[in-house]
């Protein structure tokens, strides 16, 4: 695959990599401190657009069950420790990234 995804929890930033070139960065929302964003190397199993309630435009679901990278309602909770999780994207970059990004890519999220 030539691309792959980084994320920053810390820095609350998601690098988006070709054939290991950061090609763009997106600001992001991660998991609060009682429910964080875990840790760890996943993949992306599958995309849903309009997936409805607080998760915005699209959810693309990761490897670990019921974590995924979605939209948001709330785009004011980008940047911050808000969601149960999940990682929070503006509407429009989580479509551009989902357009670029097939099913299969390697999501790998650090502190």
């Amino acid at each position: 695959m030539p691309y792959e995804i980084y994320v920053s929890t810390s820095r609350k930033k998601l690098a988006l990599m070709k054939d290991g070139t950061v090609i763009k960065r997106y600001p992001i929302g991660v998991g609060k401190i009682l429910t964080p964003t875990p840790t760890g190397t996943y993949t992306i199993i599958n995309k849903a657009p309009d997936p409805g309630g607080p998760f915005g435009v699209m959810w693309m679901g990761l490897s670990r069950p019921h974590y995924g990278i979605h939209g948001t309602n709330n785009p004011s909770s980008i940047g911050k420790n808000v969601s149960k999780g999940c990682i929070r994207m503006h509407n429009n970059h989580v479509l551009e990234l989902s357009k670029i990004v097939p099913i299969g890519t390697k999501v790998v999220i650090s502190a």
